[in-house]
């Protein structure tokens, strides 16, 4: 994986999560919500390992010195850096999102980790192998991440899900955001978390369509993304 950095991404969650936040009120009849075939519905709720999710910093000012704590309800394999406070990357962070740590320059900020929870497949997408670099790219644009960021989470699951006959999708909200609690200091002006649970299916799997919003990237933003191929 190399020396990078790392901040990441998230989205997903029940109908009220939708409602309460009045989140996801985009497109509800995508080509990828809509092609229902007749099969049993999904139900599935294990967890495998949280992987690269990745943290980027975008401070408003070079040189901005930035803390960000990760509070898992899990186990954590992989930090890459290693923390240099308890549970708390301390960095410098430039405008265009290099951060340093030691002396030593990074992309991002990696953490990997096995959950004490698991995730829920109540809406999402069902979507063809061949199909889910187009899909990607749609939802992680409307998610809030830039190109650069689609690219990289691309290059790292994609070749996992473009050769399965199906795949099962459902952006994280909730379920991932109280599991991994993110605090950053100076706060924030805008925080997109992108979190993938996904499975392959070797046939089509009938899902309540999930609602996506775009989103902020105003003033000092931070971005992560991950995912999760559970078991």
């Amino acid at each position: 994986m190399g020396k990078k950095g790392i901040v990441g991404v998230v989205l997903v969650g029940t109908l009220s999560l939708f409602v309460g936040l009045g989140a996801f009120a985009g497109n509800a009849t995508d080509d990828y919500a809509f092609n229902y075939e007749e099969c049993d519905h999904v139900d599935h709720d294990a967890t495998g390992r949280d992987l690269k999710p990745v943290i980027y910093l975008y401070p408003t000012e070079d040189n901005t010195e930035i803390s960000v704590s990760l509070d898992y309800d899990g186990n954590l394999v992989e930090l890459i850096p290693e923390f240099n406070a308890e549970n708390t990357w301390n960095v410098t962070a430039n405008t265009d999102g290099r951060i340093t740590f030691e002396g030593q320059e990074y992309d991002y900020l990696f953490w990997e980790g096995d959950p004490d929870f698991s995730y829920d497949f109540f809406s999402g997408f069902c979507v063809a192998g061949q199909d889910t670099e187009a899909f990607l790219d749609e939802k992680l644009h409307a998610l809030g991440l830039n190109d650069t960021e689609t690219e990289e989470f691309m290059e790292f699951w994609l070749p996992m899900m473009q050769d399965n006959p199906y795949n099962m999708i459902s952006f994280q909200t909730d379920s991932y955001t109280n599991g991994a609690r993110l605090s950053v200091s100076p706060e924030p002006d805008s925080v997109i978390r992108v979190f993938m649970a996904w499975y392959p299916t070797d046939k089509f799997v009938k899902i309540n369509p999930q609602y996506i919003e775009g989103a902020d990237r105003s003033g000092f933003t931070v971005v992560e993304w991950g995912g999760n191929k559970v078991k």
